[in-house]
């Protein structure tokens, strides 16, 4: 079991970051979104549990164009 906070510019970024990580490892979801004064952006907390992992769908791959596959390869 991992703990994630993802903090972005705004509670619906914040919010999807921690859904999609919960679409890849079985999770509590995301949190209710709060700020912490003095830091910029909204924050959420969600629960991993990362033994689980499921397969994703052959359409939820997306790979990257071969282009840039290239461009990762060598660290650019």
């Amino acid at each position: 079991m991992v703990v994630i906070d993802v903090t972005a510019a705004d509670e619906a970024t914040a919010t999807l970051a921690a859904a999609e990580l919960g679409r890849l490892w079985r999770s509590s979801g995301p949190s209710a979104p709060w700020h912490t004064p003095g830091r910029p952006g909204v924050s959420v907390r969600a629960y991993l549990d990362l033994r689980h992992r499921p397969s994703p769908a052959p359409e939820e791959v997306h790979p990257l164009p071969a282009r840039r596959r290239k461009d990762r390869t060598h660290g650019k």
